[in-house]
């Protein structure tokens, strides 16, 4: 399903950038350092709490030596003892910390499940603001790739990681009957102590304990391009696009958002444009249209086109038919899993079956708009069947072969019968078994939405796209919740080339993204807004 790397060319841009890599960690680990600081009187409460408080305060030095095991007896009250914190033994060897000797708040030590670290393992994660705070430390600052030993018997599990008091994304347990280890992401840390907090997520998992390694910035590979559209009849505008997408890739990152109408909130906000604007085919679905959906997308993708933006293009696709229709499963839910009683699965087994020639009317529907966009020289960021791999929309509710067959039979049918040739084809799911071939795939991208102003660079994803196809394409962000932070997204070497923040409160709230740090990203060196893009036109007809 995924083959090795493509060529030494690849190799090589690697090895010209680790020096610049290198370099910008420093300059902005320290920009990072700065902006956290207003973080750090939470972070010195839980370590004065835990007795490993940094500061001369009243914390003595033998304390400091020591993390409290906190854990809840019969009434609910607190018991507490000291145990050393660990030491690192040599540079090359990873530090662990056992989870138990952290500070509890509504979790509880246990000793029942055999296999565990240490003295005990943290459970009991339950209630909303069940947590543990892990008191951590190292001798240098710098990169360090982060690792958690756990026990998740009950399926698949997630906890929010917070990294002294800020939030760092989500932490994937995956189902596991015996305690094992994962790799979780990369963090920056200071020199000396710091307080890893995992939070109860989705609950019901055990934590044994945590480990850093140093990570090797010479790691840090150059930003995936992808050197030629899947599409060998792409038009010149298409190609011309995907060459600024790789001309900038690990240089700058490229503003985005969802909703035509949010343009001007951005706008008064910042003083700036998104270069990208994401556009939604959902209601030309036919099923959507029969109960009097009406749309303008393409009218303001048109119009977007003109001002000299880029286009994106998704399609909540309403199923072709199957809608339930009823209280809480309404019509217009129907992109759905639970709003429709739509098999893909079925559908594909015959391709003669009424259900497998209205999977393909809709796309011809779907086609037709498309056709107006490339009449009109308008090359399109297309996503469809995105979050597949969630299941939580019809065309990934039946597993990754039948989303894979269906993709392939879209692009199939755009490219080859339609000759839509204005397509760069994005797929939009990380699992390897879901990814339906480079031939079809022209960028590889996520979905993220941590919790409310997480503005982590979420690296993890990064590098698990890079490694989807051996570093050969372009990967991008195509959906955010909080946007990531570009110094961030620098010093993590997560080089994710475009952003596109989806509408409503996401947008406006102020909580995933206040209007200080929106002012922060557009204006910020290393974004592309409107303002930055060049006529694709003349660098077109220049080519």
């Amino acid at each position: 399903m995924r083959e090795a790397p493509r060529n030494d060319r690849i190799t090589m841009i690697a090895v010209m950038c680790i020096v610049a890599a290198t370099i910008g960690l420093v300059v902005t680990t320290h920009a990072l350092q700065e902006k956290h600081m207003a973080t750090t009187k939470g972070t010195e409460q839980i370590m004065v709490d835990i007795g490993i408080s940094n500061s001369d305060g009243d914390t003595d030095d033998e304390l400091s030596e020591q993390a409290v095991i906190h854990s809840n007896n019969n009434n609910g009250s607190n018991v507490m003892e000291h145990a050393d914190v660990a030491r690192p033994a040599s540079d090359a060897e990873k530090l662990r910390f056992e989870a138990e000797q952290g500070k509890l708040e509504g979790t509880s030590v246990a000793t029942t499940a055999a296999g565990y670290s240490g003295e005990g393992y943290v459970t009991e994660f339950f209630d909303e603001a069940d947590s543990v705070h892990i008191a951590i430390e190292v001798e240098e600052a710098g990169l360090y790739t982060l690792y958690v030993g756990y026990r998740a018997a009950n399926g698949y599990k997630e906890s929010e990681l917070y990294v002294n008091d800020a939030p760092f994304g989500k932490v994937v347990l995956k189902e596991s009957s015996s305690f094992t280890n994962t790799k979780v992401t990369r963090i920056l840390l200071e020199q000396g102590k710091s307080i890893l907090t995992f939070t109860r997520g989705w609950g019901y998992f055990d934590l044994d304990y945590v480990e850093l390694e140093r990570f090797d910035t010479s790691q840090l590979a150059a930003a995936p391009i992808t050197e030629k559209l899947s599409n060998s009849h792409a038009t010149p505008e298409a190609v011309a696009l995907m060459n600024y997408l790789n001309e900038h890739a690990g240089k700058s990152v490229i503003s985005g958002q969802q909703l035509y109408t949010h343009i001007i909130d951005i706008e008064q906000i910042t003083g700036k444009r998104p270069a990208i604007v994401g556009f939604d085919f959902i209601e030309y679905s036919p099923t959507r249209a029969a109960y009097g959906s009406r749309s303008s997308e393409v009218e303001s993708a048109l119009s977007w086109h003109k001002q000299g933006g880029i286009v994106s293009f998704l399609w909540h696709w309403n199923a072709p038919t199957g809608l339930i229709d009823e209280p809480g499963k309404e019509w217009w839910r129907g992109f759905y899993t639970d709003a429709v009683t739509f098999s893909l699965a079925d559908a594909l087994k015959d391709t003669t079956s009424e259900q497998y020639q209205l999977l393909l009317s809709d796309m011809d529907a779907i086609a037709q708009q498309i056709k107006i966009l490339q009449l009109n020289d308008v090359p399109i960021l297309f996503r469809p069947l995105h979050e597949a791999e969630g299941g939580w929309f019809w065309w990934g509710a039946s597993g990754p072969e039948a989303a894979k067959e269906l993709y392939r039979l879209m692009y199939d049918r755009f490219v080859n019968e339609h000759k839509l040739n204005n397509l760069i084809w994005v797929w939009n799911s990380v699992d390897p078994a879901w990814y339906p071939g480079d031939d079809v795939v022209d960028i590889v991208s996520y979905d993220s939405y941590p919790v409310a102003g997480d503005h982590n660079p979420v690296a993890n994803v990064y590098d698990a796209l890079v490694e989807l196809t051996g570093g050969s394409k372009y990967i991008a962000m195509m959906e955010n919740g909080s946007i990531p932070d570009p110094d961030a997204m620098e010093a993590y070497g997560a080089n994710w080339g475009l952003f596109i923040t989806w509408n409503g409160h996401f947008t406006l709230d102020g909580e995933h993204n206040s209007k200080e740090f929106l002012h922060h990203v557009y204006n910020h060196p290393r974004v592309i807004t409107l303002e930055d893009l060049p006529n694709f036109k003349e660098k077109n007809e220049n080519n």
